[in-house]
């Protein structure tokens, strides 16, 4: 029979489980060191410390217990043990751990589970800081501004510094830009000011994993990066999560925007992205292509297979400054970046077929707020 004694805690099924989901989304599937598929638990005083890491990034959340005994840190088979609070209703879980941390033993309502564990001494020690800097940023600012970026991140292994999110800070706003080159979305918040000029990138896995943690957290989010050693760590409520920055020079995206588009078209955007979604189903399965016919008497939506002999094309209603024009486009980008888009109308601002265009909101939610989309048009071949 096992003696557990080093470690004894009592916390709530709700509590422990709504924490390791948070932090379970930083951990990866294929871990080249074996620890890493693991929790780790660490008590300190009355405080139980979850940590969750792939080495890149760690997240940990800390949740206050009013019933422990020891101290220590012990590694817990992440997997095991999320499947089985998933199937065990809300009751108090007792936690005992033996003293030679190999065994772990837990105990809730009619059911105990025994588990081996490791020293949490093993497990990787999260990385400090090298002359950090800070800001704060209301939750759903920083909410928003990844959700309006990311889908526009690349995934080109070739092109490691456009897989990730460029946030920039000045005096006067703050920008958050992704771009495949194929796409881009700048977002901008007049309300986030700094004294210094700094940019860095923030990789894709950290800061999806935060876009679906974020809309619940109504307080502020304490940032902290270093340019130095590379690193940048958001806090709030009992989370945090450090994450590495990708490395190398973000493409200079301002080059890419358009100044001067005297052809706009405003259009209703739930039209207009209905309209795209249907007609590019009859597109080409490799080009995703689709014509947009600008006329000041009716826009025209075009697509065409000519391998299968399919073929589609939708009126649409808008109002056209400017000269008529056909421009292509991927409808696949395009319905993208439609898709994250919530203003009632768009304007799509251009100049010529060959050049890049914009996609702006028709109405702003937030005067603090400014987002511009571009899309990069194709060669039209029908």
């Amino acid at each position: 029979m096992k003696i557990y004694r080093i470690m004894k805690f009592i916390v709530s099924r709700d509590v422990l489980f709504k924490n390791l989901s948070a932090i379970n989304g930083v951990m990866s599937t294929s871990n080249t060191i074996a620890i890493l598929d693991n929790f780790l638990f660490t008590i300190e005083g009355e405080k139980l410390i979850l940590t969750a890491s792939d080495l890149d990034s760690t997240m940990t959340a800390v949740v206050e217990l009013t019933n422990v005994e020891g101290e220590g840190s012990v590694a817990v088979p992440s997997r095991t043990l999320l499947e089985t609070l998933k199937l065990i209703p809300e009751t108090p879980i007792v936690f005992e751990i033996n003293d030679d941390l190999t065994h772990l033993k837990f105990t809730a309502a009619n059911g105990e589970y025994d588990s081996p564990c490791y020293s949490g001494d093993e497990y990787p020690k999260m990385k400090k800081m090298e002359d950090p800097q800070s800001f704060q940023i209301p939750a759903n600012i920083l909410s928003r501004a990844i959700s309006k970026t990311l889908f526009a991140a690349g995934n080109d292994e070739l092109r490691p510094n456009m897989m990730g999110v460029l946030c920039e800070l000045s005096n006067e706003h703050i920008t958050f830009v992704a771009t495949d080159a194929h796409k881009l979305s700048r977002y901008r918040n007049t309300s986030i000011k700094t004294d210094d000029f700094v940019s860095f990138i923030l990789p894709k896995k950290p800061i999806t994993h935060l876009k679906g943690i974020l809309p619940s957290i109504d307080d502020k989010v304490f940032v902290e990066y270093s340019t130095t050693s590379n690193h940048v760590m958001f806090s709030f409520a009992n989370l945090m999560l450090f994450s590495s920055l990708k490395e190398g020079r973000f493409p200079a995206y301002e080059a890419v925007i358009p100044q001067e588009n005297p052809i706009v078209f405003q259009v209703s955007r739930k039209d207009f992205l209905n309209s795209i979604r249907r007609v590019g189903i009859y597109s080409n399965q490799s080009t995703f292509q689709v014509r947009v016919s600008l006329s000041d008497e009716l826009t025209t939506i075009t697509a065409e297979d000519i391998d299968f002999a399919n073929k589609a094309e939708e009126n649409i209603n808008g109002t056209l400054t400017g000269d008529n024009m056909d421009i292509g486009f991927n409808s696949k980008f395009l319905r993208e970046i439609l898709e994250n888009m919530d203003s009632e109308t768009v304007s799509l601002e251009m100049s010529q077929p060959n050049r890049a265009a914009l996609i702006l909101p028709g109405e702003k939610l937030d005067p603090n707020e400014d987002l511009l989309m571009l899309i990069m048009p194709v060669m039209l071949n029908y």
